[in-house]
């Protein structure tokens, strides 16, 4: 860990202690307010002072769990989606010992409420604690504090992006002291002259095109120099990330595991979906009633698009490459989706890929314009996650002429649900190519949990807000 990392990881440490503490007086001034004694009277007897030499050890105990749930492996790259769900987990467990710990030992709280509001106070204050210290961490990368120095090797458009994405960025924490196309011989020789004038801490290898021989010559170097290694997967390697490794007679044999996304996780995700979509329906129906209103006075014609210009009805390809009855709020002037292949056909931005983008589209209506800049036309989503025909995360549903068009590799895509939102779409980059967001899609397929597709809910409205063009 870099120093920098391991100097805000020290200062998490006895800041979570306080933030612990406060949060357990904060709940007992909360019991013993007048304005909680009057609507729940207290018939248990739990003096101050005995109270707080309690919460000094108990607060002392959560800060372990906090710690062996990997709070304190601070890094520039951790979301703050990620960071609160692993607050959330830690105060859970944190919660579960406490109530062991009470059980063991009845005369350590005599107030369940004061229990259960002191960890919803510790949720919230060591969240925002943590936004804080993290906030204060990007805050001086823009000035050099905690910036990693890196050597990109390769000669992609991998490669360009990162390029483009350090240099802009600075909150990645990342600054590119050389790049080089190959890993030769000679190169090795100039980057060894070069490490021994220049700090550098980390080697980004950004090329699936190295040959066998440059890669293994780079895994020596990077070893013998004792530098940080990381390396751009390719699309086979992300198929196959979830691996575990056996011996048999000897041999050291590599099974590819099945994505988790099956059996009971299959089951919690679906449960999840029915809850949180009658939510966000019930939350966002005055919205939809607005839009309604909007696209009936702006333009005529139907309100929904579930049509195609011959008459059919709008399918997408779903799971299993079943397609399915899909609709969304009109955005365009009706008769107008066939265009895209023809009249339009020569303003596609996507041409890396079976995928359309209309560049500057004449077919959208001014109320288009506005529900698609903020999503708003793909509200009526939520009603197929509630009927089961696409889920709230997940790969985005394509059209079956894009499918038709999809590589055997691209199909991956294809084994699960298709999502409103997904991996791809919270990446943080308007401009990802086909196989950039493929890649993105199968490593969520493979590495699915729960508390990645709330993160991924989290992040969803950041990524709405930010500017991007309509298409």
């Amino acid at each position: 860990m870099k120093k920098t990392e391991s100097l805000f990881s020290l200062i998490l440490i006895p800041l979570d202690y306080v933030l612990l503490i406060l949060a357990a007086i904060s709940a007992y001034h909360l019991r013993f307010s007048d304005w909680w004694t009057g609507i729940r009277p207290i018939i248990f007897e739990l003096p101050y002072e005995n109270y707080i030499n309690s919460v000094y050890l108990v607060a002392g105990l959560c800060l372990l769990v906090f710690f062996l749930s990997g709070l304190y492996q601070i890094k520039n790259t951790r979301q703050l989606a990620q960071e609160f769900s692993k607050i959330f987990s830690a105060t859970l467990i944190s919660l579960a010992v406490v109530s062991i710990l009470i059980f063991m030992l009845r005369d350590l709280f005599d107030s369940r409420f004061i229990v259960l509001t002191a960890f919803g106070f510790a949720f919230i204050y060591v969240g925002l604690g943590h936004v804080f210290v993290r906030w204060l961490q990007k805050y001086l990368l823009r000035y050099g504090f905690g910036i990693k120095s890196v050597i990109l090797v390769g000669n992609s458009k991998t490669t360009d992006n990162l390029i483009s994405e350090f240099s802009t960025n600075h909150k990645l924490g990342f600054k590119i002291v050389k790049r080089v196309k190959d890993f030769s011989i000679e190169t090795a020789q100039e980057l060894q002259d070069f490490i021994t004038e220049n700090q550098v801490e980390e080697i980004i290898q950004s090329d699936p095109n190295l040959t066998k021989a440059e890669n293994l010559r780079l895994f020596d170097f990077v070893n013998d120099n004792h530098i940080k290694y990381k390396y751009v997967a390719d699309l086979l390697e992300v198929k196959v990330l979830r691996t575990e490794v056996s011996e048999i007679a000897g041999i050291p044999i590599v099974e590819v595991k099945r994505t988790t996304l099956d059996g009971w996780g299959k089951v919690f995700k679906r449960i999840f979906d029915i809850v949180v979509s009658f939510i966000l329906i019930t939350i966002f129906s005055p919205l939809i009633i607005l839009t309604i209103i909007a696209i009936k006075l702006d333009s005529k014609g139907p309100i929904f698009f579930t049509r195609r210009d011959d008459g059919g009805f709008v399918t997408r390809i779903g799971e299993g490459g079943h397609p399915f009855k899909y609709f969304k709020f009109r955005s365009m002037i009706p008769n107008s989706d066939s265009l895209r292949y023809t009249e339009l056909a020569d303003k596609n931005l996507r041409s890396d890929g079976p995928m359309v983008k209309i560049k500057d589209d004449p077919r959208v209506t001014r109320v288009g314009k506005i529900i698609r800049r903020w999503s708003i036309d793909e509200l009526p989503e939520l009603f197929l996650v509630l009927i089961g025909r696409m889920s709230l995360v997940g790969p985005r549903p394509h059209l079956p002429e894009e499918v038709a068009k999809y590589e055997n590799y691209h199909r991956k895509a294809l084994t699960v649900k298709p999502g409103i939102t997904g991996l791809a779409q919270v990446s943080g980059r308007s401009d990802l190519s086909f196989e950039e967001e493929v890649k993105l899609d199968v490593y969520y397929i493979e590495n699915w949990t729960m508390m990645l597709d709330i993160s991924i809910l989290f992040r969803t409205p950041l990524a709405v807000f930010k500017h991007r063009e309509v298409e």
